[in-house]
């Protein structure tokens, strides 16, 4: 297999983006579309649609070939969370032999487990990693300063590290692959809670509780599922937290917005957050945690509730101790 060269499934903007920013730092990358299309566009254009103005150096080749995938020792993984099981079905046999690093935040709705448990199943001799953090595909992409987690329990971890750190995208490692994680997975929870009510015209302090009372639940069902806290105090819960619940680049917030406002949002751009908050309530509900805003969450948006509804129930629930 070839070492030195990094391989990226999913091109899309974040992983169009790691491609621009490992380029930039003279790695050379295999960018990998589905697409025959996209593929020739982008080989044309030397662009991706969704970075604006933003050139592929000439350090990445984009293919819609596997099996120029399959020759690699690492490859990322720059999908949606709920796509990542059907890919590896597909996939999996050509680069299973290989450190594979999922560079999404969510949990797998059917089975309920991470990125890395689901990169194990379908491919058992594979080395799972996990690259999370605050970040958006525009600003990596800019080479404006980023810095993430990379989850990992590899004895080569340091190495990775290196592999995939650049003067601009700084990496932090961690053996704490479930932390890293479920903080990437259920911040974009909160997100769509902090949007839904700035959306309803509540507040940034009502925000600001929310945040915090959304941060207690992650912690408090990451660490049931064996993840350490303090994972979730570093740049793969707190950090990415404040970035997608402030920021109107987050999907998820953007969307919880659009929701609390009543406003119909684009059923092409994908909110990992929603199938999280579902996944999540389940996984409290196995075991027995009680978790209001994540449940709210899942209620608002498949129906179950309205924010009105919602709302009222979360300001009447008995006072407590912090």
């Amino acid at each position: 297999m070839n070492g030195g060269m990094i391989g990226i499934a999913g091109a899309g903007a974040f992983g169009t983006a790691l491609a621009v920013a490992l380029a930039q730092a003279g790695r050379e990358v295999v960018l990998w579309a589905r697409s025959g299309a996209q593929v020739g566009a982008m080989a044309d254009s030397r662009r991706h649609a969704s970075l604006g103005d933003v050139a592929l150096p000439e350090g990445i080749s984009v293919t819609s070939d596997m099996a120029d995938l399959a020759v690699l020792d690492t490859v990322l993984l720059a999908m949606p969370a709920q796509s990542l099981r059907a890919f590896l079905g597909e996939h999996g046999a050509q680069i299973g032999q290989a450190r594979l690093v999922a560079c999404c935040k969510g949990v797998d709705l059917t089975t309920l487990v991470g990125p890395t448990e689901t990169i194990l199943a379908a491919c058992p001799d594979a080395i799972p990693a996990v690259l999370t953090g605050p970040s958006f595909a525009a600003d990596i992409a800019r080479g404006l300063p980023t810095a993430l987690t990379l989850g990992c329990q590899m004895p080569e971890a340091a190495a990775l590290q290196g592999l995939l750190s650049t003067p601009t995208l700084r990496l932090y490692r961690t053996d704490d692959v479930i932390g890293a994680e479920l903080g990437g997975a259920l911040k974009n929870v909160v997100a769509i809670a902090a949007g839904l009510v700035i959306g309803a015209g509540l507040g940034d302090s009502a925000r600001a509780a929310l945040m915090t009372r959304g941060f207690a639940e992650m912690v408090r069902l990451a660490t049931v599922l064996g993840a350490r806290a303090e994972t979730l105090a570093g740049l793969s819960g707190l950090g990415d937290l404040v970035l997608t619940c402030t920021s109107p680049q987050s999907r998820n917030y953007r969307f919880g917005v659009a929701l609390g406002q009543g406003l119909a949002f684009d059923p092409t751009v994908t909110v990992e957050g929603v199938t999280t908050a579902q996944a999540a309530a389940a996984l409290a509900r196995r075991h027995g945690l009680d978790q209001p805003v994540t449940q709210a969450v899942a209620d608002i948006t498949t129906g179950q509730s309205t924010l009105t509804q919602a709302i009222s129930d979360l300001l009447s629930r008995p006072l407590k101790q912090e």
